[in-house]
């Protein structure tokens, strides 16, 4: 091409450069994505000329409309290198930098998104839900309020009359939801220029608008085109048909018409007398009783559509998890008994074969061969990765081994375990059998693999035999003896000429035999006599003890070779035969046959290694695309980011003990027993060359692969080059290379080699693994020991896989017009001859975080780094396994189907597999949870709802669709916080399709403590709080169509309200229940006979208890294992979980879900919560749990103690309703979960010791103070200054709301104070402010006793002394003359303190709503030690029964058991462990 002002120009990128100014890192990154791109379209088959066209019709389309516009030819003025990032990009990256920082007005600064906190959005977004609930519920309870007067209700007219007022009621709900659009979008206009408005209102959809800007008015992109065809539609319109008509019948029948009739007896009654001061005494028809009755009865019918949906789709999915063919295959018994069909099924699903190939071999009987053969070069690199892995011991690995080369052989070679004990078991047969031949023969052949085995045993150990002579006379031996046999069973005369009872000996000396040519030798002559003398003995056996006419053999002989006639035979013999590799494989699975009894058919121990093998077999047999040739599949490429977290662990950290004097190596070996020896079996083989290498390093690769690191997710994803290279191999090699083996073919040959060349560079072509180690560079130039180790081992990861390439943020220093500023570019290395080489470089605007969420921004400055045209993302919590690498390529053919017309997935899901299961019950709990909702909850999902998006890393996206519409990830500052589901929305607001696959899995790791999972859960729900908000939601809810927008709702944001819901269920019922108790409501209107022996609200109410339990996570998983494991092994999980508290593990949770999801919707705070993902067996401490609940569970648990222990003193009702006794027992248990679930599950929870130190640590932490610099887990202060941090940047609104939630707690002491006996009954107003003025009191006293001590404490202790004598006298004095005088009792203390409390715990939410102006005027200071005081109380409430449980030994023992389960079901002597008494 030509040049430009001197600068040569050599392809249409450097023009591109030329006249825009991009820079050249950028340009030289792009040509190689270009070139791969198109290389991998023309290795396709693809037809050259169609680029050429192509970029033709660009050329002429662009210089068309430029010549068109400007009337001329298009010129420009070169640019330098970086005046597009100058002049375009960092304007742009500027205006969300200022955005992202300036305040507007008192809010938190603004994070990317207008939107308004508050729950309307829910309504806003799903009105067609919310009005059709309403209306629904309108018109039942008109009918039902009918129905007990008109019998013909239907055709009754004030029926039909009062029916139709649903549609005044719909208007009202259409206005609200368009005032609501006005309001809630206010934020959004008010910040809008004049101009963006127009624009905005160009882009509309409001047909008013249309017909106003009729000259301007595209069609809206975003949120157009989601239909779906009418099969689908047909699908899930009925899947919500069927569920709305049951949660309808259930909600009329239970909830709302058995309770129209007390409703009625309640509103007929007259209540004229009241225990408190009623301020509405004439309200008419007991109006309070009948909302507090129906109150929690109507969010209950709100609510249960959530657990009828759980049932529905657990039902559904498990039907569609049975037509795929899932767990068809799940036991050792069932592969064996399957496995003759398993290489036909390898053979039709992932060998690619072509026409000429099927045509080639028609003719002959090598097709089926050649399938067997490369099925078993894939199997046996399968088992040999397990090996490697340390699944499997050596002994397992040659037994599941299968022959690369079964040429020799006239049957199938199967794996060894198949054959396990058939040999023995013929042997045994035949010994005693007296009838004829064709009978042994048809027994032998009821078994196919008796009969393959008793073949190969056969043709093995005389092709070994012959191999081993070196004498042709003694070679005729052997043929002659072979030939005797052929024909004696051609002719039907076996059992004639051998005697049977002869093999039993002849096995034994085989036995040896063999087992001589496996051992290595010193003494060559030793070794050989010793061959030669077995081999003599052996054939000795055959000849006197087996065979009949054994003589006349060796006579035969003898006479044609009467000239090398000599005494001794059997003495010359190759004893180097051993040395050659397949010489050896023949004489090892020899021995095998013979030797191996029963205990092969448990073979392979392992329990992870049976669940590959066995999901790898049944995968086989499930529907998925045709594998096409390597050559012919998408590129792809796969994108990890990372950022500290570990890469392997260090060896401080392998063998530095916990407080427990407990290793984290020592936990392993305990953990995994049988892997640890097998790993000690792989390192000691001499032949594998371990003993030149650091044994502590390879501790530390042994842990880090059972471990949630870095190292462990590399090794994975490079098991897709590994498995690429054997398809090519399988794709390219002839015939004879393929009998030959993978691993036996010489490199040296130059055909081979060509090979070999040849699929390493199309494994290059075809797969890219990209690494996004965000500070890499930062920890490359850290003087810390830590970052340095963290960049030693990404290094190593480098050099030890040379295809893997690290993308991180490089951060430099440049001088500027003699100003010192910092650039950061984005960087792409890869691994050279020691060190780090660098590919492309990349200037940025400015650090990418700034202006995102980290994560996703991480992965956002990797992508351009990527390759081909699909993307797998990967966390760097995951695995990956070979053989499922095998699959990719019919995974990447699902992007070719079309579905329903011309649409094409752009996203396929992949199912997962929790790897961290066996750490802890509580491990195993999340592990469960997590299965199911990666497998049936996406299966359902999916198909037939049409409503998966993007729920984690292991789904692979069409890279060239999302690139072109907003990348993979959403950044923006906390609106983002859940990336990943962001991406599916995305995607699916602009036509997108998503699938889900189940053919193939993918490792993951989840939390395995109580913490780390709470917080897990708290980051979630605050994702889902923020996803509320957003206008992605807002748009997938009003465009999708009803029932697909049903699916969206109770799949999302959905369950996270109806969690909360079930929460606030629970406060309303016993809030209701209270304000009857305590104004004398209940007894006076509750015992009515007609009432009482109603049970409609414990019916109604007990449904809400199902959600509450936790019962809706276990359907699923029940119906999962059931499917994969059989439903016995389901039931058994099922038992065993609830004896291990799995439903106070859920119910704990539930109120974590309930708590963040609200917060995060009322006044923000959302953040990425680091849970840490290593291994947890230590203990945490009481301050620590504290600080984590105190306010998502302790405080609410002690409320719900509260209000049930005020209802269970002052209430009277149903006391003999056996539902009503449920539906108490579900809310104790809920205030017992709350309470004390962190310490159950909390390692050495009930220890004496522990308990000792926690309270002395907790005394510790609530007496220090605060300050600058003071972290919240060293101070009191400090945390609870942090704990009203989402109070900071709320609005007015939010602090008006806070103190109305507040204002409940002062209903205590209205209703309590006259119900003391000190009150003589009286329903005076007066009454209840003597009460504040006694609160008052104790208020100014103990505000007193804090000056004093402050004052007086230190100079004037005498004084202070005084001062308390004096307070002391005087109370008793007041308490005397209250006593005597008043009438005071002793209960009326312990009722005046249910009553009080919560007065004061009001007082301080009021003042955290109100702070500035508490500091204002300087009483901030009284406020914080009356909230030290109380959260002394509430902690030494807690703390109590912990104490107590501790004092019995035999209480921390069972917690132990309880807590470690599953790892004492796997050799965890975990007692021993964490009493720190290791195993000399």
């Amino acid at each position: 091409m030509s040049e430009e002002k001197g600068r040569p120009v050599n392809d249409i990128l450097e023009w591109l450069a030329l006249r825009f100014g991009f820079q050249k890192g950028n340009v030289a990154n792009q040509r190689e994505h270009l070139i791969l791109l198109l290389g991998n379209m023309d290795v396709r088959n693809k037809n050259l000329q169609d680029y050429e066209q192509m970029a033709n019709d660009m050329y002429g389309t662009l210089f068309g409309n430029v010549q068109h516009v400007i009337g001329g030819s298009y010129q420009t003025a070169a640019q330098d290198d970086e005046s597009f990032l100058r002049e375009v990009v960092t304007p742009i990256y500027e205006v969300l930098l200022k955005g992202n920082k300036q305040a507007v007005g008192k809010r938190k600064p603004k994070t990317n998104f207008a939107e308004v906190r508050t729950f309307w959005h829910l309504y806003r977004s799903f009105d067609r839900m919310w009005i059709f609930y309403i209306l629904a519920l309108q018109a039942m309870i008109i009918i039902a309020w009918h129905q007990r007067v008109s019998a013909n209700v239907f055709f009754d007219d004030d029926v039909v009359r009062s029916v139709l007022s649903i549609f005044i009621t719909a208007a009202i709900l259409n206005f609200l939801r368009a005032v609501l659009d006005i309001v809630l979008s206010f934020y959004a206009w008010r910040s809008l220029k004049f101009t963006q408005i127009v624009r905005s209102m160009e882009r509309s959809n409001w047909r008013i608008v249309t017909i106003l800007m009729w000259w301007a008015q595209p069609h809206l992109y975003v949120g157009r085109g989601m239909h779906e065809d009418m099969f689908s539609l047909l699908k899930y319109t009925l899947f919500w048909i069927t569920l709305l008509i049951s949660k309808l019948a259930f909600s009329y029948f239970v909830e709302i018409l058995p309770l129209i009739e007390p409703t009625r007896t309640i509103m007929s009654i007259t209540v004229s007398n009241y225990d408190w001061h009623e301020f509405f005494p004439n309200v008419t028809h007991n109006m309070g009783v009948v909302i507090a009755i129906w109150a929690p009865v109507v969010l209950v019918y709100f609510m249960d559509t959530q657990i009828w949906y759980a049932i529905f789709s657990t039902v559904i999915g498990g039907i569609y998890g049975a037509f795929s063919h899932l767990g068809e295959i799940r036991t050792l018994g069932m592969l064996r008994a399957r496995f003759e069909s398993v290489p036909t099924a390898f053979s039709k699903r992932l060998v690619p074969y072509s026409k000429e190939d099927i045509k080639r071999h028609e003719q002959d009987d090598t097709l089926h061969r050649i399938n067997i053969a490369k099925f078993s070069q894939m199997w046996n690199e399968f088992i040999l990765s397990l090996r490697n892995e340390d699944l499997i011991s050596h002994s397992e690995k040659n037994l599941l081994l299968v022959p690369y080369s079964s040429s020799d052989v006239s049957v199938v070679q199967w794996p060894p375990f198949l054959l396990a004990s058939k040999i023995p078991i013929a042997l045994d047969m035949a010994k005693d059998f007296e009838k004829e031949d064709a009978d042994l023969f048809r027994k032998i052949k009821n078994d196919d693999f008796m009969h393959h085995a008793i073949i190969e045993c056969y043709e093995t150990l005389r092709d070994v035999l012959l191999g081993i002579l070196l004498d042709d006379v003694d070679k005729k031996v052997i043929w002659q003896i072979c030939y005797e046999v052929e024909s004696s069973i051609q002719q039907q005369r076996f059992l004639k000429e051998f005697k049977m009872r002869g093999l039993a000996p002849l096995s034994q000396k085989l036995e040896n035999f063999l087992k001589l040519l496996m051992t290595d030798y010193k003494d060559p002559q030793l070794y050989r006599s010793q061959i030669i003398n077995i081999l003599q003995d052996i054939v000795e056996i055959i000849i006197k003890d087996v065979m009949n006419n054994g003589h006349e053999v060796l006579e035969k002989v003898d006479t044609f070779h009467q000239e090398d006639k000599k005494e001794q035979k059997f003495e010359r013999v190759d004893i180097d035969l051993a040395k050659n590799r397949s010489w050896m494989e023949k004489i090892v699975r020899l021995y095998l046959l013979l030797t191996v009894k029963e205990s092969a058919i448990n073979v392979p121990m392992n329990l992870e290694a049976r669940r590959r093998i066995t999901f790898f077999a049944n995968s086989l047999f499930m529907i998925m695309p045709s594998a096409p040739k390597v050559r012919n599949m998408l590129s792809f490429s796969v994108l990890t980011p990372y950022y500290k977290e570990n890469v392997l662990y260090s060896k401080d950290e392998l063998n530095t003990p916990n407080e427990d004097g407990i290793t984290t190596l020592f936990y392993l070996q305990k953990i995994y027993p049988d892997e640890w020896n097998n790993y000690e079996e792989r390192i000691n083989d001499p032949k594998l060359g371990y003993a030149t290498k650091d044994r502590s390093e390879l501790d530390r690769q042994w842990v880090s692969y059972r471990g949630q690191t870095l190292a462990r997710t590399v090794r994975g994803m490079m098991y897709y080059r590994e498995a690429l290279e054997l398809q090519c191999f399988l794709d390219f090699a002839d015939d004879n290379a393929i009998f030959g083996g993978y691993r036996a073919i010489d490199i040296n040959h130059r055909d081979y080699r060509v090979l070999k060349e040849r699929a390493q560079a199309l494994a290059d072509l075809k797969f890219t693994y990209v690494v996004s180690c965000q500070v890499y560079g930062a920890q490359k130039k850290s003087s810390k020991e830590e970052d340095r180790n963290c960049y030693v081992d990404i290094l190593n990861l480098m050099l030890t896989y040379p295809s893997l390439r690290v993308a991180y943020i490089d951060e430099r220093e440049h001088t500027v017009n003699g100003k010192t500023e910092k650039v950061y570019y984005s960087v792409l290395v890869k691994g050279g001859e020691k060190l780090d080489e660098e590919i492309y470089r990349i200037k940025l605007p400015g650090p990418p975080t700034e202006i995102g969420e980290g994560k996703p921004e991480n992965q956002n400055h990797a992508i351009v780094f990527t390759r081909g045209e699909a993307l797998q993302t990967i966390d760097m919590n995951q695995d990956n396994y070979f053989e499922e690498a095998f699959k990719m390529r019919n995974v990447l053919e699902e992007f070719l189907k079309t579905h329903h017309g011309q649409r094409r997935p752009t996203i396929l899901g992949l199912r997962e597999h929790i790897f961290t299961g066996s750490v802890s019950s509580l491990a195993w709990f999340m592990s469960n949870q997590e299965t199911s909702f990666v497998t049936i909850g996406q299966r359902v999902l999916a198909n037939p709802l049409r409503v998966r998006f993007h729920y984690g890393h292991p789904d692979i996206f069409d890279r060239l669709f999302h690139i072109t519409r907003g990348g993979i990830s959403k950044a923006s500052k906390t609106i983002n916080l859940s990336e990943d589901i962001f991406s599916g929305y995305n995607s699916t607001l602009r036509r997108g399709y998503v699938t889900h696959h189940e053919y193939i899995q993918v490792g993951k790791g989840r939390d395995v403590g109580m913490n780390q999972i709470s917080q897990f859960e708290a980051k979630v729900a605050n994702g889902n709080g923020e996803q509320t908000l957003s206008r992605d939601v807002h748009r997938l809810g009003r465009r999708f169509d009803f029932y697909r927008m049903m699916s969206f709702y109770f799949t999302t944001v959905g369950f996270y309200f109806s969690s909360m819901v079930t929460v606030l269920i629970v406060y309303i019922f016993l809030y209701g229940r209270l304000y009857m108790v305590l104004s004398g409501l209940e007894r006076r209107i509750l015992d009515d006979p007609a009432i009482r022996q109603s049970k409609s609200l414990e019916g109604a109410l007990a449904t809400q208890s199902l959600f509450q339990l936790g019962l809706l996570l276990v359907l699923p998983m029940v119906m999962e294992i059931g499917l994969e494991r059989g439903f016995r092994s389901a039931i058994g999980d099922l038992i065993v979980m609830q004896l291990q508290l799995a439903s106070v593990f859920f119910t704990f949770q539930l109120g974590t879900k309930a708590h963040y999801y609200g917060r995060t919707i009322l006044h923000g705070g959302s953040k990425y919560r680091a849970t840490g993902r290593g291994f947890v067996v230590f203990h945490a401490k009481f301050a620590e749990n504290y600080r984590m609940y105190s306010r998502s569970h302790f405080v609410k648990g002690l409320e719900l103690f509260i209000l049930l222990l005020v209802y269970e003193v002052y209430g009277h009702s149903y006391r003999s309703s056996s539902l009503y006794f449920f539906i108490t027992f579900s809310m104790w248990f809920l205030v017992a979960s709350w309470l004390f679930a962190p310490f159950i599950f909390n390692p050495s929870g009930f220890d004496w010791q522990k308990t000792v130190d926690d309270w002395t640590d907790w005394k510790r932490w609530m007496g220090n103070r605060g300050g600058i610099g003071i972290s919240p887990d060293k101070s009191w202060e400090s945390w609870w200054n942090e704990e009203q941090e989402h109070l900071r940047f709320t609005d007015v609104r939010g602090r008006f709301l806070e103190i109305i939630i507040a204002f409940r707690f002062f209903i205590y002491q209205y209703g309590i104070v006259y119900h003391l006996k000190i009150s003589h009954g009286s329903k005076d107003i007066l009454v209840y402010g003597l009460s504040w003025f006694v609160m008052a009191t104790v208020l100014l006293v103990l505000k007193m006793v804090s000056m004093g001590r402050r004052k007086f404490g230190t100079d004037f202790q005498l004084m202070f002394r005084i001062l308390k004598a004096l307070l002391f006298l005087g109370f008793v004095s007041v308490m005397t003359v209250l006593f005597v005088v008043c009438g005071l009792v002793i209960s009326d203390i312990f009722a005046a303190i249910l009553a009080f409390m919560p007065t004061g715990w009001a007082i301080i939410l009021i003042c955290q709503a109100c702070r500035p102006c508490l500091k204002g005027i300087g009483i901030w200071d009284s406020v914080m030690e009356l909230g030290r005081a109380y959260e002394a109380v509430m902690g030494l409430f807690i703390f109590m029964p912990v104490v107590v449980l501790s004092w019995f030994p035999f209480v921390s023992e069972f917690q132990t058991r309880l807590l470690f389960n599953q790892a004492f079901s796997r050799g965890l002597q975990i007692s021993m462990i964490l009493a720190g008494k290791k195993d000399s």
